[in-house]
């Protein structure tokens, strides 16, 4: 006669404990697969495109956009300057807006949402731009940084920035499972950990006074149907026509953030 199989208390945390140290090393395992994979084939430093866009085609006074936040918003990926992402944002907005566009970039590749403060108390004392744009998340995702310290961290900053009197708009986390050169069950993860980062990003933001745009649902599907024309050579950072849908999906808030503080400021008065 067969007697009844008993687990323990202590047995089954055991054979859990084992299972999570298993997953562990199939996720550390498969996450330096995803870093050979990708390597750094564009380096660690975007174009330089800050400079003032379309002085010739808009004459007056230029709108001044700020970009803070990582890769993206620095523009790694793109093969020319005026294919990053706040060219093609400084482009869009003085095609709209009629005038030109100053643009400063302070978004450092590789920037985790912690580098944002850095980032701002970097710019000249007295700096207060016409708009800014933020995007980060990524890099908070792949270093595992727990989502609403993340979202806490771009809060501040929005909120600082919106104590200046400056517009913000906030790109949230890419959907970070669109990225092929991750193995599964990782690329699940990340696609998980990058969407509740997106959600507390959303609502951290909007609490600050900030407008929001879903990348993940913007720009994600076209991401993940044509990653061979949306992704660069190292299949992680947009390429030139990915920083173009981006900046598509980015602008429609940054007209409507620049129209709204326009038409709330109090008039200059004459000299």
């Amino acid at each position: 006669m067969r007697r009844p199989v008993t687990v323990t208390a202590a047995s089954a945390l055991a054979l859990l404990g084992a299972a999570a140290v298993g997953a562990r090393t199939l996720v550390t395992r498969q996450a330096a697969i995803a870093r050979r994979r990708i390597g750094k084939p564009l380096g660690e430093q975007a174009l330089d495109a800050d400079r003032v866009w379309r002085r010739k085609k808009h004459p007056g006074r230029p709108v001044d956009l700020l970009l803070l936040g990582d890769s993206i918003a620095a523009g790694l990926g793109a093969g020319h300057r005026r294919d990053t992402l706040g060219a093609r944002l400084a482009k869009g907005i003085a095609r709209a807006a009629q005038r030109p566009v100053r643009l400063r970039t302070a978004a450092v590749v590789g920037s985790e949402t912690s580098a944002l403060a850095a980032q701002l108390a970097a710019m000249p004392e007295g700096y207060v731009p016409d708009a800014a744009v933020i995007v980060v998340g990524g890099n908070d995702v792949t270093h595992r940084i727990p989502a609403s310290r993340a979202a806490q961290q771009l809060a501040d900053v929005v909120r600082e920035l919106r104590g200046r009197g400056v517009p913000v708009v906030v790109g949230t986390c890419p959907d970070l499972g669109s990225l092929r050169a991750i193995p599964q069950p990782l690329r699940a993860l990340a696609a998980r950990s990058s969407r509740q980062l997106a959600a507390a990003q959303a609502v951290a933001v909007h609490r600050a006074g900030g407008r929001v745009v879903a990348l993940a649902r913007a720009v994600g599907p076209v991401f993940a149907e044509r990653p061979d024309e949306m992704f660069s050579v190292d299949r992680f950072h947009p390429s030139a026509l990915g920083y173009r849908r981006t900046a598509e999906a980015l602008l429609p808030a940054v007209l409507a953030a620049l129209e709204t503080e326009r038409s709330t400021s109090p008039p200059v008065p004459n000299p």
